[in-house]
Order: structure tokens, then sequence, then C-alpha cells
């Protein structure tokens, strides 16, 4: 087993209860059980770390279980791109991959028990007629007229259904519980319905599917999960998963305990795969993939690494009481990430040319910029400096505002990693926009150099020389909605889409950075971090994404909301 890290919370309390008293022997079994009707998103990332995390701390088992009993709404590409997302963030279930699929059969002899006990019958109202039975929060529900029907006549029915005699929603088979229960999930649930449509692995094996609340239970039991963990929406679903388990008692290997904890609510963001879909299929965004997109697929494609989402799911922490989590503090832990781990590069994204007049035409000259500031064994890189370079548009102001220290006419700033330069005139066209500016530089005030130190200077502008920079695609990605709670409110979440959530522009960089390969993050000196897209970029021709600026610049935009 492995060391246990000190951190803590109400869950492990409870698995360290049970292995004092031995309840399960020591063992800790625990699942992941996404459906594949679409592609995991950043609230799956917490299950998943909390899960396969639990079991790698003490020593078990974490099982990656497809819960495919809705075939109308599952595809393969569904269950690869969950695999593909398990294992980016560092989990593996080894030979622990199973399919609510491979129970059917089980899960239909389960259901035949439970006709032969009493504790099940076909009910032959509509959908319409078994809500109106029901009953509501405040009244009690009514037994269906079918619900005494024999179980001569019940299993009769229910082979029935199986054999293809009837066409979808003419029977059900449900659980006989108790239609006044002040829970509704235990007023006679549905675990039973005739579909007839094809399954991704079964074919068209079977044309009854059960339903999530009978399956998964069951499944649980079958492959010995010790700790059901499930966020809270799922709490009052418990007594149906301990009532069906409870019929099935000697049936099955063990009854695991469901566990709630509090589901991820990030702002800016919507959790619900219903609008992820509605996104994709409506094309507000490029697909599932999407860097704007909350998915796994699109914040791996944004530039997220899989250590800045499990550091996330570590801070953010396991409770009862539900939340709402800042973006900030994902975006903080890609930072956090980033700044230790990505290679420093300049680009230009807004160019200005700029002419250093007493600069020799033919000089090219060596400066040295560190791949990482903090880092002086990952060495230095070349910057070669030309007479003609470009800055940042922004770093130049022809009438300066209070405060500004960048390049103004007349004013000194220090190209970094170069000289002190200071501007002397302005070249503008027809228009009157300023094509181009020209400065002198001081030959005595090279970085790095004794005379670096001889006069100080407040603006340090990034740069590059325009006869080496490259040209690239970058695309600066930004929140995809405007709204920190975009689905709580009385609109349409579509109508907080950001409109200026996707900006593509080119921009000149580093010729190093042709050579970058896909996935590959940088720091992108004073822009933010970057990194080389996984689907678009090209053995020397790289697209980047901006995965997170440098630090929150939404903090003030936002205050109040």
């Amino acid at each position: 087993m492995s060391t246990l890290p000190t951190s803590t919370h109400f869950i492990r309390n409870i698995i360290d209860e049970d292995n004092r008293t031995g309840k399960w022997g020591g063992r800790v079994e625990t699942r992941f059980p996404p459906e594949p009707n679409g592609y995991l998103h950043i609230g799956h990332a917490k299950s998943i770390c909390l899960n396969f995390g639990l079991a790698r701390d003490y020593g078990g088992t974490c099982h990656l279980r497809f819960d495919d009993t809705n075939p109308e709404k599952e595809a393969q590409e569904y269950v690869n791109a969950i695999c593909d997302s398990v294992r980016w963030l560092g989990f593996d279930w080894g030979s622990h991959i199973y399919y609510a699929s491979d129970y059917f059969e089980k899960l239909y002899e389960f259901a035949e028990y439970l006709i032969k006990k009493g504790k099940a019958y076909v009910d032959s109202l509509s959908a319409e007629e078994i809500r109106e039975f029901r009953g509501t929060l405040n009244q009690p529900g009514k037994n269906s007229p079918y619900r005494d029907r024999t179980v001569e006549e019940n299993l009769d029915l229910f082979r029935r259904m199986r054999a293809g005699e009837f066409p979808d929603g003419a029977h059900v088979l449900r659980a006989k519980i108790d239609m006044t229960s002040p829970n509704i999930n235990m007023r006679d649930p549905v675990i039973y319905r005739i579909r007839h449509i094809h399954h991704q692995r079964t074919g068209d094996q079977w044309c009854i599917y059960p339903m999530y609340d009978y399956t998964h239970c069951i499944s649980d039991a079958l492959e010995r999960i010790t700790h059901s963990l499930c966020t809270l929406e799922f709490e009052d679903h418990r007594p149906l998963y301990d009532w069906v388990l409870d019929q099935l008692e000697g049936q099955v290997p063990c009854h695991p305990q469901q566990i709630e904890f509090a589901r991820l609510n990030l702002t800016f963001c919507v959790m619900s795969k219903r609008k992820l879909i509605e996104l994709v299929e409506g094309r507000f965004v490029d697909g599932w993939d999407d860097p704007r997109m909350n998915t796994l697929a699109g914040v791996r494609r944004r530039g997220f690494t899989p250590e800045s989402i499990r550091l996330f799911a570590e801070r953010i922490g396991i409770s009862k009481a539900g939340s709402w989590i800042d973006m900030t503090i994902l975006e903080d832990c890609l930072r956090e990430d980033l700044n230790e781990h990505a290679l420093r590069r300049i680009a230009v994204l807004k160019p200005l040319k700029l002419v250093i007049d007493n600069f020799p035409e033919d000089l090219e000259e060596e400066c040295y910029a560190p791949n990482h500031p903090q880092k002086p064994e990952w060495g230095k890189r070349v910057l070669p400096l030309t007479k003609t370079v470009y800055i940042e548009r922004d770093d130049f102001m022809e009438v300066p505002s209070k405060g500004y220290f960048r390049l103004s006419p007349g004013a000194e700033v220090r190209l970094r990693y170069a000289y002190i330069i200071k501007c002397v005139s302005v070249v503008k066209n027809d228009q009157g926009e300023i094509e181009e500016i020209h400065c002198t530089y001081d030959p005595e005030t090279k970085s790095g150099t004794a005379g670096a130190d001889t006069r100080k200077v407040k603006g340090n502008i990034h740069w590059l020389s325009t006869k080496h920079a490259q040209s690239v695609e970058v695309r600066i990605y930004d929140r995809l909605f405007n709204h920190p709670y975009p689905d709580t409110g009385d609109k349409d979440f579509k109508a907080y889409l950001n409109p200026h959530s996707k900006q593509m522009t080119t921009a000149h960089v580093e010729p190093s950075l042709l050579e970058a390969e896909a996935e590959q993050r940088f720091q992108f000196e004073r822009h933010g971090y970057f990194v080389a897209d996984r689907v678009e970029t090209q053995p020397g021709k790289p697209v980047f994404n901006r995965a997170v600026t440098l630090r929150d610049t939404w903090g003030k935009i936002t205050k109040g909301a």
C-alpha cells in the first residue's frame, strides 16, 4: 500500500474506519461509470481523480465501466474519447474495463427473480399515465391497475417483451415498492423498458433495456465494488440502490456502499452534457474538442496539462456541501504548472516595424535570452539583432498617457536582452496610421555586459528581427461565456456566449518555434502560455493556441458579477 497523503476528507475517513473494522477485509474497489453519450468534461475529472486516486492510495483497484444502457444516444466515438481522457489524466484501469451490457443476461435473470418474489410487475400504463399515477412531492402516488398481476402473468409478459412481441412503450417492468413513499424514486420505479434499437455492442440481441438505477447497483455488486462514489444528485436514489441489492441478497456477491459528494460547479461553464451537446450540434463551437469547451478533450487541446487538472482536483477538495468554484482557480493551477515547465519564447502578435537608424545595415549581433529565467541549467538561446525589428504595436504610443513607460517620441526603453533605444521619429501613411518608427540605440548598454548598468530605464519591450522572424497562425482563446453562471438565469444559456472567445491572427515568432511538436507548450513572453495545437499542427507548420494569460485578466471585468 502506498503512503497516504496528509490531506483528508470524509470519504477517506469512511474508508479508514472500514479498514479499521475489517468491513471489506481491507479491500478498496472503486469505479468510474460514465455513460458513452458524450465527451467527458472538467466535472468528470473530479470524479476520475477521486475514484482512481483512492484506489491508488489504498492499494486497491478502480474499474472503468461504461453504462451503455441507452443505445439511442451512445456511440463508439464516445467510448474512445472517454478512454483517451482517463489515460491522459494519468490513470490506468488495467484489465478492469467493463460495460453494463456485459451484464444484460444477468440483469434479465435478476429481473425474473424479482418477479418471482413478487417484487416486480409488468405495467401497461402509458408513460404519461405512469407520471400521473406517480403523484407529486406533496401528494402520494396511486397503484397502477396492473400492479396485482400474477407472477405467472408478469413472467409471461416480460418474456414476450424480451422476444420482441410488443412495440416501444407498450409495457414496462416496474419494481413493486411503495406508491405512497415520500421519496418519489421509491414509487414503483421503472426498471426495464422496450426499445427496438440497435446496440453498439450487443447488436439486435436485445429489444428491452434496463434503467440506470437498476443496472448501476447490480453492476457494482457483480464487480465487488466496496465504495460506490456518486455526486449528490444521487443521494435520493440511494434507498433504491439499497432496496434492489437487499432483494438480491444471496444472488449477488456483495452489497456496496453508495457515498455521495458534491459535484463540481465551475464559473463560466455549463456542466450539463445535454447543453454541451447542444453547443456541438448547433455549431456554436467547433466540435467536442474545441479549445473553448470545458470537455477534457477541449481543455487538453487548449493547452491544459494533466498535472494542472489533478492539482485542481486536489485543491478544490471533496465535501458534501455544494459550492461554486471560480474559474481562476483552475487557470492558476495551469499557470503554476506551466510556469515551472514551459520554455520561454518571444512572439509578436501585433507587429509594428522599428528601424534602428544608427545600427549598421549589414550587422547581425547575437543577443542571449534564457530558456527559463529560474532554470539556468536549461541554457540560453540566440536572438539575432538587426537594423529592423518588430515590436508590439501596443508598446508604442505617440501621445503617452500618464504612467506609460514604454516607447513614445523622445522616450527611451530597453529592447529586452539587447540595448537601450530612443525614439527619434515616426512614419505615417496617407491615412495617418503609423507604419514604422525610427530609433537610435546606445551601443554601451547591451544586456549582460558591464555597460548595461550605466543607465536605467523603466520600459522594457520585446522584439524580433524582421529578417529572422517567422510567421505562424495563433489563436487567442478566451472564455466561452461572458457570464459566470450562464445556465442559472432566466435567459437561455446561449445568450451568454462570448462573441470574442476565439480570435485568429498571424504572429511573428522565433525561428525555433517552427519545430514545435503537437502539444508542446511555451510561455510567449508577456502574452501568456501557448500550446502547439494537437490536431492542426503539422511538421514545420505549427498552429498555436493560447492556453491562459500570465495573470487573471477577468478579475476586474467580472468583479461584482
